[in-house]
């Protein structure tokens, strides 16, 4: 029988929120619990709790009770009492591997896990600066990007093991960073097809009801967006193509679901003239995303950010559901042939495609069927957790180097 590993699991981030990196972190963290293995979360105070995952918060930060999403200044201090937290936990001994997510979660554990003994791997889910950049936390021109890119680049190079969520981000590794391409192995975000599952799945009435209560008019067409509001995640786009489409036709209503800055949207949207066609529903609990999706018509995924993944047009393709995001090489490489691109940042070609992509003819439900199928067949968090403990083996030296 293969060895159960302990693994400490470090989230620099409000842990639990319903958006990106923390489904990839919760859905690792229970498909490894499922095989046997013992996974400790450890986060900031702040942040949702999960039934099924052990959690291990740091102190609270008394004037700072907000979830942290992206770069911000306050992230110092609680990344701070995070290695507090850690240090604790390691001196306890009970772990035989960190698991890191993001950047500062990679340096603490390979500084706090070098002194502890425990070895660490890197669960890289885009470029540290160009997220800063992406958030306007630093301008590419400021006197701190040299320094903080060169932080970057150092952690890594340090890291002996590390997970990239596509072939876009291995590239940049290799090509941007210079990183060894044997220490680099493919982890590509992946979705439980039986939670995440067609409309058809579903009693007619539960979708109905539901449809009732949001407050979509009978007859309209639905387009579907789950995640962060944000400008690098294209919302002013697709608010901007929802008034085009508007023009075109007047069956169509945006169901956009996510955070924060929802006033800030809300109001764009009565300025664009489409606050009637979109429908905010604010935050969407992870555990109710599945049926929300199945609402949707379409699937859109306008970010413009070129390095960070894009875990939600999995949801969508295990929906099945015609899927329209703007032409970035994350997107191309989880949709393939089957998705529907727009030029990216271009809101009159997003427009189009979401029109092509609601049309009622065979070719929407074909692709919506063969991105079903590609879900299924290539992202399950089985697979994904298999490669996971072949690199806890790895490091700890349980098994031969990775090659």
């Amino acid at each position: 029988m293969a060895r159960a590993y302990r693994v400490m699991m470090i989230a620099p981030t409000s842990f639990f929120a319903d958006y990106g990196c923390h489904v990839r972190i919760l859905e690792e963290a229970r498909i490894l619990e499922k095989m046997g293995h013992s996974v400790t979360v450890v986060t900031y105070a702040n942040g949702g709790g999960v039934p099924d995952v052990r959690i291990a918060r740091t102190l609270p930060i008394p004037w700072r009770q907000d979830y942290e999403v992206g770069s911000s200044r306050h992230k110092l201090l609680f990344d701070a009492l995070l290695a507090v937290k850690m240090t604790q936990l390691i001196a306890a001994g009970n772990y035989d591997v960190i698991h890191a997510h993001l950047h500062e979660g990679a340096l603490l554990g390979m500084g706090l896990g070098w002194l502890g003994g425990l070895p660490t791997v890197f669960d890289f889910q885009g470029s540290m600066t160009e997220e800063m950049i992406d958030h306007h936390f630093v301008e590419r021109s400021s006197a701190i990007y040299k320094p903080l890119r060169w932080l970057e680049q150092r952690i890594n190079r340090s890291a002996p093991v590390i997970f990239t969520n596509s072939t876009n981000a291995r590239r940049l590794l290799i090509d941007e960073f210079g990183c060894n391409p044997r220490r680099l192995m493919a982890l590509p975000d992946c979705v439980n097809c039986d939670v995440f599952r067609p409309a058809s799945t579903y009693a007619p009435e539960e979708l109905a009801n539901l449809r009732r209560a949001l407050g979509i008019p009978t007859g309209n067409k639905v387009i579907v967006y789950l995640g962060l509001l944000a400008e690098y995640q294209g919302t002013s786009h697709l608010l901007e193509a929802m008034r085009i489409l508007r023009n075109r036709r007047d069956d169509v209503t945006l169901l956009l679901m996510g955070f924060p800055g929802i006033d800030v949207y809300r109001a764009k949207a009565a300025a664009l003239g489409v606050a009637n066609d979109v429908i905010f529903t604010g935050r969407v609990p992870y555990g109710d995303a599945p049926r929300f999706l199945a609402l949707g018509d379409a699937g859109v995924a306008p970010k413009l950010s070129l390095t960070e993944g894009a875990g939600k047009l999995l949801n969508y393709m295990a929906l099945g559901l015609p899927t329209v995001a703007f032409d970035t090489p994350v997107a191309r490489e989880y949709l393939g042939e089957d998705g529907y691109y727009a030029a990216r940042g271009d809101a009159a070609a997003l427009a189009e495609k979401l029109h092509i992509a609601l049309a009622t003819d065979g070719e929407p439900a074909q692709r919506a069927a063969a991105l079903r199928r590609r879900a299924v067949d290539h992202y399950d968090w089985r697979t994904a957790a298999n490669q996971i403990v072949n690199a806890y083996a790895s490091v700890r030296g349980d098994s031969p180097p990775l090659s």
